[in-house]
């Protein structure tokens, strides 16, 4: 179905305020895939906060010019849709990795990170990175291991005291 110009310029502008706001980006070539399938993947991506969407090559190319996702353009050729994640970097990486390993129509063509575009090899990476509770989790775990160490350390020679009275203590109990 032919979109008329309005409706081009509206699509290009809401691609490009998603993809201003995006933290990373998956372009993947759909062909072979179901409707059913499809519908399946887009549910998937709602639930995880993923801005996906099947863009003409022409029209996501104007979208994308001017944001960080620019670099996608040479990597847009074929029938592709386009997801960003706007939460969670590594949420799209997931998505479509999960959805790949049941539905093998899906191809990954292209991934971009800040600006930086990677093969689809490196989509393993992308869906690798934590999110952000657990990149928190693991900063607060970084930050209260020397806390932890210190307060072990001050307590050590308090614990060995009473430890040596208590023996001494049984010793004398048992003579």
């Amino acid at each position: 179905m032919a979109l008329r110009l309005e409706d081009k310029k509206a699509l290009v502008a809401e691609v490009n305020e998603v993809a201003s706001k995006a933290l990373s980006a998956v372009a993947a070539e759909y062909r072979g895939l179901s409707a059913g399938e499809f519908d399946l993947l887009r549910r998937k991506a709602r639930e995880n906060a993923i801005y996906l969407h099947v863009v003409k090559n022409t029209l996501a190319k104007r979208a994308l010019a001017g944001t960080a996702f620019e670099c996608l353009s040479p990597a847009l050729s074929g029938p592709l849709v386009l997801g960003f994640s706007l939460e969670d970097p590594g949420a799209v990486g997931r998505v479509v990795k999960d959805f790949v390993k049941d539905h093998d129509k899906l191809v990954v063509k292209a991934v971009s990170i800040g600006g930086q575009l990677y093969g689809s090899k490196d989509l393993e990476r992308l869906a690798s990175l934590p999110s952000k509770q657990q990149a928190i989790a693991m900063l607060m775990g970084v930050m209260k291991a020397p806390i932890s160490k210190f307060v072990a350390t001050l307590a050590e020679p308090t614990a060995k005291f009473v430890r040596t009275v208590k023996a001494v203590g049984d010793q004398k109990q048992a003579a």
